[in-house]
């Protein structure tokens, strides 16, 4: 997602961004008792996620905005994308050193995974395509245009690990501010072509429209078994008649099938929008979600039934987590200017 309208915020010492309630949660913050009131079981016998002795921390800040957060598992790292910025980040877990222009420029880079070799794929605004990042420094550009045309700016992706394919959204938000990457002068909430999901072939690297559906296709990923494909539709932001749900599609091969809505992103009468998602191996899905306010920005957990059951409550709009760590246990959270990070009872059910 891009920055749409954000909200003033207090401001505690040194520019760290606080919670209404003076919430601090930097490096040195005061110490606060167990457990974290900001990890919220909504179902206590169905959320079993939360650990009582661990609390949320914010690891970097200082973003135009954050998204794209994304493990490597045997270099142990998180990489993450700063649009505006036009970089991504790299953290090691080690000594949680962060470093900055990992890779810059990044061709606004918004969503990043890696494959099962290890090498990086990224999804760019600025040059509207999906890329590789070689072992030997070079770049290899796996699309750039779909069946309809050249691609309005891809957003997220995701690696499938049976037949190597990657597929990806193209909403077209960095197609419409350029504040993170161009802007198509029509007059129209439509940036180029219209928005949906395409695969790329592991094999042959053809590039196929699987969905149109979504208004704006964005956060994508697989249930544990890779049977289903769960999309967050966040069209609302410029399509009135869009709602604010999450999609549910059966994978059937190189195609979706069976669209219908999964969960709706209304919690206590508001309604924000779905970004970034993941599972986890029980079929939970994680989903950041935000321009709502306190109380709702942050990450909403649903059962695979789609009831929601879990809440983790930040102090800004979270557009996008991933699971890492050696266990992939550790939940990170990109949130507007600031990258958390907090240890859960549960495994994702992929690497990134």
């Amino acid at each position: 997602m891009p920055a749409l309208i954000t909200g003033a915020r207090a401001q505690g010492q040194g520019g760290r961004a606080m919670a209404p309630e003076g919430r601090d949660y930097g490096p040195n913050a005061p110490v606060s008792r167990y457990p974290d009131p900001d990890i919220v079981a909504i179902d206590p016998k169905r959320f079993t996620a939360r650990i009582g002795n661990t609390r949320i921390r914010r690891l970097h800040t200082g973003m135009g905005w954050a998204e794209g957060p994304a493990w490597h598992a045997a270099g142990r790292f998180l990489i993450w994308s700063d649009i505006p910025a036009n970089e991504i980040l790299r953290l090691t877990e080690e000594d949680e050193h962060v470093s900055r222009r990992f890779r810059s420029p990044s061709g606004f880079t918004n969503g990043n995974t890696f494959d099962r070799e290890g090498r990086q794929v990224s999804m760019r605004h600025l040059n509207r395509d999906v890329v590789r990042y070689e072992p030997d420094g070079t770049v290899t550009v796996l699309a750039a245009r779909g069946p309809d045309g050249e691609f309005n700016a891809p957003n997220d992706g995701v690696v499938h690990p049976e037949d190597g394919s990657i597929w990806f959204t193209d909403p077209g938000y960095g197609s419409l501010v350029a504040y993170e990457g161009t802007r198509a002068d029509n007059g129209s909430p439509r940036p180029y072509i219209k928005e949906a999901v395409y695969r790329i072939d592991g094999q042959s690297g053809a590039v196929t429209k699987v969905t149109d559906q979504p208004f704006k296709p964005n956060g994508l990923c697989f249930s544990p078994d890779y049977r289903i494909c769960y999309v967050a539709d966040t069209g609302s932001s410029h399509y009135p008649e869009a709602k604010n749900i999450i999609w549910a599609f059966d994978v059937d091969g190189a195609t979706l099938r069976n669209p219908r809505t999964f969960a709706s992103m209304e919690m206590d009468g508001k309604s924000g929008l779905g970004d970034g998602m993941r599972c986890d191996m029980a079929g939970n899905l994680w989903v950041g979600g935000g321009w709502v306010g306190d109380g709702y920005d942050g990450v909403h957990v649903f059962a695979p039934d789609g009831q929601r059951i879990g809440l983790i409550r930040l102090p800004e709009i979270c557009a996008n987590i991933c699971f890492g760590g050696v266990r992939r246990n550790q939940l990170f959270m990109c949130a507007s200017q600031s990258l958390y990070v907090v240890p859960v009872e549960a495994q994702g059910a992929h690497f990134c």
